[in-house]
Order: structure tokens, then C-alpha cells, then sequence
């Protein structure tokens, strides 16, 4: 039975805290902060009857637990803390599974390298970042190759080369793998790359020219020719992206509304270079105001992601003393929240708000598109209310070896990449399809009935009536027959837009008309899990093939493995080589070189 006002307001202050919203069965619906508890809860038992989720909300209501705080800011930062823990069914909730990319500086190590890295920042090596996507980072990386030539392999192919590779051979690094440069040189070379990285563009250009005069004086023209091509890819690089003079670290952060949707947009400045925007779109489902929302997205962004010392802010009406109080706490460090700024500020601003604009329009172009085909599929099937999540499952493989499954996530605002999953196959016989997809079918339910996971309204299997009876058997062993269920697969050529679609208890498949809208949506969520799926099993195959045999052997390290592939070429003279052969090599004795043509033998 739904809570009373009287009941829920009772004893409830004026002071500041947080509320906890629970239904009959104990699970959480809300949580919410307030600076005045009683005026607060009181407020939504007075809520207008057009407000119909909120009005759904309240009918479920049947507890209200009560948090108190000393101050408005400490229940930010718990209210931040509680949605984080439990998060509740009608909280807006920002959707950010994948943490920043950085560039790395492995300086732990005797010759540093430069990469893309993306994990937790408490790492001894120097990291420079964050920038908003991974294609940033990778672009960055190719730019900077040309202007300081620091080796980029891994570690692995760096311990066993032999003679420079091609990255060398078109002047984009030092070969320090070869020797072919000193320890102090190639340090010297980090050095610079750190700084220019910290956004000291004017001092490394100087070096370089300096440099440039001391080798064409000293007549080594080869030398003053390569600082000069380092200097005009120099240019070329600060000419790719908007600097500004200083040393800014900075965000502008903000929420773009119109027409329904929502665009929290992040833009990170670092150095005072632009490293781009990163924009999450989010639900509303109690169609709070604009103001409260960017708040706790604000708080929940930051609860993952490292604070810089200055925040801009939009909306302008936001309170910057709160927000800025409640990350300096969670931070522990002085955090300056700005919604007023001028200069060159004010540029990062505007150009904050042209990228999210311009993502919005393009995401309410094809939000609307892909309505109409939801709206279309819910037709086909004949259901009366919306789906709100279809799951599509694939696997893959290559002749029974490998094999992967996907499961992919689609919603009413389109795909939803944060809740993709793959899954291993185990156990059963190579090639047989049908019971994979009944044991990821399976799993994935078993998963959803122990609360892991959201319950799908719709499963999408890629194949035929097999995989379709497969799949449903797995569902009533679980009870979940509540969950609809349908197969697609495509018709004679395997040409896609002839496909059949195969419901449970149908004998014949049902031809879709290949423009329907419904049938656009299918194919693209059928596509989408087969990308999925294939990827997966070519990570795992290359990474299988492609790990030297060596390196299951114990006793055999890195040198010991370099010393044999440089003796005997490559892995295949090494594979049929004799004891006899093996002990000639530095290191190898006859107890190890016994195991290695054991292992070879039975491998």
C-alpha cells in the first residue's frame, strides 16, 4: 500500500539530508538530496497528475528512509554515493562504463614508451590526458612519431628484434631496440616528449632550432635536416587543434535539452591543448528540472573520473559555491567551479556548446528514425506495449575452433554499447551452434534472474528454428518464458535483405517485406551482434596464434627465448631442431633443451 504524506513527513526537519524511496519488496526507486528534508518529500505528494511517472513512482512507494546531514554538500556527495551503490529504477543515471584513454610514458623502464592506455591512473609510469575518445589518443600518437621519434612497440617485440623495423626506417623512431641509439640520447628524447606533451610547444621548438644551427655549423647537414623536418611536423601538429598560451587544465562541462532529449557533454582542456569532447546521453525519468539533473550528472562523472582544478559550467543558474565544495570534498584538493567566464575561457565555452548542439541534432535525427522502426517491430509482433530493451544473441567461429558469443543491447534510444556482453563457450561439441546459443541463452538469463542485468522484453536470436527451440528451451528452464522470443535468419545465398524471421510455435518462418521498417531494425540489430560476436572470436584466435610457443615453456625467459629464435631464425627450425642443436645455443642446457623438444614433440 502506497505511503501517506502524513506518514512520510512525519518528524522530518528542515535541515539537510537524503532520502532513500523503497517499494514493497524493499527494492530502491529513488534517492534524492534536499537542503530542507520536510519541504522536499512533503513536495511529492503535492506533484501535478500530468507528471504520470512520477505519479507511478509514488504508487509504489511504501518506504521512505531518511539520511540527515549537516550540510547541503555532504548530501550531494552521499546522494552521489547511494545512487552509485543502488541504482535506483527512476534516478537519472549517466551512462559512463569506459574510463578516459591517456597516453602513457613508461618511464619505469630502462627505454621508455610511448602508448595508449586506459585503466586506473594510479600507475607509477607518466600519464597526459585524459582525452575524450580513443581516437584522439591514437592520432595523437601518430603525430607525435613524426616530431620525437620514441618507440611505440610492445614490450615483447621490442625484447626480441633483431635488425630496426620499418617505424625506424621512415625516421619515426630511434631503434633503441638495436642499439642504434644511446640510453642518454634516447632519455634526452623522453625528455623533450614530456615536455611537449605538458604543452611546452615554444621551448622544444627552440631546442630544435638551436640544434638545427649547431648541426649545420658543425656541416652535419643530415642531422640539421632532420630538426628541421622535426620543427615543421612541430607546426603541423599545433596547427591540428586550438592552443592557448599558459599552462590550462580545465573542464567545460554542460547539459544540452531540446525536444525531449539530453546531451551531457564534458570538454577537457589539458596543457592548454583541446583533447576533445565527450558527450553521454541520459534519461530523465521523473522529468526533474534541467538545473537539478546536471548537478548529479556533474557528481556522478566526477565520482569516476579525475577533478581538474577549474570547472566551467553551464547552465548558468547552477550553484558553482555547492558543486564547487562538493568536489573539492571528494577530490581532496581546491576545485574552482565557474559559470561566468571571459577571454579565452569563453572560447572553450562556446566551442563546448557548438560540438554538444551539434550532437544533439544528430542524435534527434536518428532517435526519430529509430522510433518509427521500434515503433514498427512492436506492430509486427503484436504487442500492445513499447519494448523497452531487445537483446540480440550471435556466435562465431572458425570450423568449431574458438568460439564467442555476443549478446548486444538495443533500447528505445538506440544501441546501448556500455551493455554488451561476449561470452566463451564451454563444453560443447566444435560446430555445434544450437547448443552454444542455448548455453549463452541460458547463462544470460540465469544472470538476469540473480538480479544481474535488466530483463529483456525481447530476445533476438541470429539464426533458425533450431537455435529459435534451442534458445526457448533454455528460457523455460529458467521461467523466463515471459520473455519474447524471435529468430532471424537470411534466405537462399545467405543475401542479406531476404531474411525469414522464426517465432516459437510458427512451423512456417515469416517472410519480411525487405523495406519494412521493422525489418531495417532487425537487420541492423542482427548485424550489429554478428560485428560483435566476430570481433570477439578474432581477438581470441589472433591472440592464440599469435603468442610464441615458447612462452609456455618454464624456464625459458625472455632472454633465453630471444637467444633461441636469433640462433635458429624463427619458431619453425626451432620447432625440429635436436638436443644436439639446442645445447650450442648460450644459456640452453641439456636437462632444458630435453624439455624443449618434449614440448615441441607433444605440442
Amino acid at each position: 500500500m502506497p505511503i501517506s504524506k502524513a506518514k512520510a513527513v512525519k518528524g522530518l526537519t528542515r535541515g539537510p539530508g537524503v532520502y532513500v524511496m523503497r517499494n514493497g519488496e524493499q527494492d530502491v526507486l529513488y534517492v534524492g538530496k534536499a537542503r530542507s528534508l520536510k519541504a522536499r518529500v512533503s513536495s511529492y505528494f503535492n506533484a501535478p497528475q500530468e507528471s504520470r511517472r512520477l505519479q507511478l513512482m509514488m504508487n509504489q512507494v511504501e518506504a521512505i528512509e531518511i539520511q540527515r546531514t549537516r550540510t547541503e554538500t555532504e548530501a550531494l556527495l552521499l546522494e552521489c554515493n547511494l545512487i552509485k551503490e543502488l541504482r535506483p529504477k527512476f534516478n537519472v543515471l549517466l551512462r559512463d562504463d569506459k574510463s578516459y584513454p591517456y597516453l602513457k610514458v613508461s618511464t619505469t623502464e630502462r627505454f621508455p614508451r610511448l602508448s595508449f592506455y586506459r585503466g586506473s591512473t594510479k600507475v607509477q609510469d607518466r600519464l597526459f590526458g585524459p582525452y575524450a575518445n580513443a581516437g584522439s589518443v591514437r592520432l595523437m600518437l601518430a603525430q607525435l612519431q613524426k616530431v620525437i621519434p620514441i618507440r611505440q612497440c610492445d614490450n615483447t617485440t621490442f625484447r626480441n628484434r633483431s635488425r630496426p623495423c620499418l617505424q625506424h626506417q621512415i625516421g619515426r623512431c630511434s631503434a633503441p631496440c638495436v642499439g642504434l641509439v644511446s640510453e642518454h640520447e634516447y632519455a634526452e628524447d623522453v625528455r623533450e616528449l614530456m615536455l611537449l606533451l605538458d604543452g611546452k610547444e615554444s621551448q622544444i621548438s627552440s631546442a630544435f632550432a638551436r640544434k638545427m644551427e649547431e648541426a649545420a655549423a658543425a656541416q652535419d647537414y643530415e642531422s640539421a635536416a632532420r630538426y628541421r623536418d622535426r620543427i615543421l611536423a612541430l607546426r603541423k601538429l599545433q596547427e591540428r587543434q586550438y592552443v592557448s598560451s599558459g599552462q590550462h587544465n580545465a573542464d567545460v562541462v554542460l547539459l544540452t535539452e531540446r525536444s525531449g532529449s539530453s546531451v551531457f557533454s564534458v570538454m577537457k582542456i589539458r596543457g592548454g591543448h583541446n583533447l576533445g569532447s565527450r558527450h553521454y546521453s541520459h534519461r530523465n525519468p521523473l522529468e526533474k528540472d534541467g538545473k537539478e539533473v546536471f548537478e548529479k550528472l556533474v557528481m556522478q562523472h566526477y565520482q569516476n573520473h579525475p577533478v581538474p582544478q577549474e570547472v566551467i559550467i553551464l547552465p548558468d543558474a547552477v550553484n558553482p559555491e555547492l558543486l564547487s565544495d562538493a568536489l573539492g570534498n571528494a577530490t581532496v584538493q581546491s576545485v574552482q567551479v565557474k559559470s561566468r567566464v571571459r577571454g579565452i575561457r569563453d572560447q572553450w565555452r562556446k566551442m563546448a556548446v557548438l560540438n554538444a548542439t551539434d550532437h544533439l541534432d544528430r542524435q534527434l535525427a536518428s532517435n526519430a528514425d529509430h522510433l518509427q522502426r521500434l515503433q514498427a517491430l512492436t506492430k509486427l509482433l503484436g504487442r500492445t506495449e513499447p519494448m523497452e530493451r531487445i537483446e540480440c544473441f550471435d556466435t562465431s567461429h572458425s570450423m568449431g575452433e574458438y568460439p564467442v558469443a555476443s549478446c548486444v543491447v538495443f533500447d528505445a534510444s538506440g544501441s546501448v554499447p556500455g551493455e554488451y556482453r561476449r561470452f566463451n563457450i564451454k563444453g560443447v561439441s566444435p560446430g555445434d551452434d544450437f547448443a552454444a546459443m542455448e548455453q549463452v541463452v541460458s547463462r544470460r538469463i540465469a544472470r538476469v534472474n540473480d538480479g544481474d542485468g535488466i530483463r529483456p522484453n525481447l530476445m533476438v536470436i541470429d539464426g533458425g528454428a533450431g537455435q529459435v527451440a534451442r534458445a526457448q528451451k533454455a528460457l523455460q528452464d529458467h521461467l523466463a518464458t515471459d520473455v519474447m522470443l524471435i529468430g532471424i535468419a537470411k534466405g537462399a545465398g545467405r543475401k542479406s535483405g531476404r531474411e525469414s524471421l522464426f517465432l516459437p510455435g510458427r512451423k512456417t518462418p515469416l517472410v519480411l517485406d525487405p523495406n519494412s521498417l521493422a525489418h531495417l531494425l532487425l537487420r541492423q540489430i542482427r548485424d550489429e551482434a554478428h560485428r560483435f560476436a566476430i570481433t570477439g572470436h578474432r581477438k581470441k584466435r589472433n591472440a592464440s596464434r599469435t603468442r610464441s610457443k615458447v612462452e609456455d615453456i618454464p624456464g625459458i625467459g625472455a632472454k633465453k627465448r630471444q637467444a633461441l629464435l636469433r640462433h635458429f631464425g624463427g619458431i619453425r627450425p626451432l620447432q625440429s631442431a635436436t638436443i644436439e642443436e639446442l645445447v650450442k645455443v648460450d644459456g640452453i642446457s641439456v636437462n632444458l633443451a630435453q624439455r624443449l623438444v618434449d614440448h615441441f614433440r607433444t605440442g
